[in-house]
């Protein structure tokens, strides 16, 4: 018994290592998980020694160019989103989960237009944390605002609750996600700073990538709370706002108003 044991045990350990290098997984029919190389998960618990945020710099994002939000879409599998049958083009397009969002601003004094990325804001006093039932919405002591799946029951109060409507509901069944980014129906989702980066040692986010691969440099990311980091040292340098200062929510992501 302890030989056939032994045997079994030794199939399971082969056919997991051969696992590991393959790009997809059928783990229940029809429901494919796409697997990505990584680092080694961080070892040490998350703690407020640091608080990662961003500056984006308006007079530098570009009008037409959406290279933030389709690195966004492809790094958290939201590009592998599809239409369900039946549904109307209108309908889609207000179901679809979008994390990042172009938003073209114009002054009614001067007529000046600023384009710039909207994306979770990542308060340090986040409403749709306080209004969650279950603590499915909570905020890390880095300053990160998530969202648990695991206990998320779909009410989605946080989405009445933020004022830059930064967060999505998943509407329908999601057959195929990424294994860094797990998503289901029935769950709210938004913006985490590509928290699965963070926490395998990468300091950047596929925004800020896509920007500066395009040349345009808008989007700064780091540690707010270090004064030699590059997005400190230009929030020193340059004039910034919160858009709606006036809730004093204190965001960790700033625009420039120059």
């Amino acid at each position: 018994m302890n030989q056939e044991h032994e045997r079994i045990d030794s199939k399971r350990r082969a056919f997991l290592g051969a696992a590991t290098g393959v790009t997809a997984a059928v783990v229940v029919p029809g429901v494919i998980l796409k697997t990505v190389a990584q680092a080694a998960p961080r070892a040490e618990p998350v703690t407020d020694a640091v608080r990662w945020g961003m500056l984006i710099d308006t007079s530098k994002c570009a009008d037409g160019c959406d290279a933030c939000v389709s690195a966004c879409d492809k790094e958290n599998g939201l590009d592998l989103q599809e239409k369900p049958e039946g549904l109307d083009e209108a309908t889609w397009a207000g179901q679809k989960s979008v994390w990042i969002r172009k938003v073209k601003l114009q002054d009614n004094q001067t007529g000046q237009v600023t384009n710039l990325p909207l994306m979770c804001q990542h308060c340090e006093h986040p409403p749709c944390v306080d209004v969650c039932p279950t603590g499915a919405s909570f905020k890390r002591a880095d300053g990160i605002v998530m969202v648990d799946r695991h206990t998320c029951i779909g009410c989605r109060y946080c989405m009445m609750a933020c004022p830059y409507k930064a967060r999505s509901f998943i509407h329908q069944v999601v057959d195929v996600k990424l294994t860094r980014a797990p998503r289901g129906k029935g769950c709210v989702e938004s913006c985490n700073l590509c928290v699965h980066r963070l926490d395998h040692g990468d300091i950047s986010t596929a925004c800020a990538d896509a920007c500066a691969a395009e040349g345009h440099k808008a989007i700064l990311f780091g540690d707010l709370k270090d004064p030699e980091s590059p997005v400190s040292q230009a929030l020193d340098a340059l004039p910034s706002r919160q858009i709606r200062e006036d809730l004093q929510l204190n965001t960790g992501v700033r625009y420039t108003v120059v």
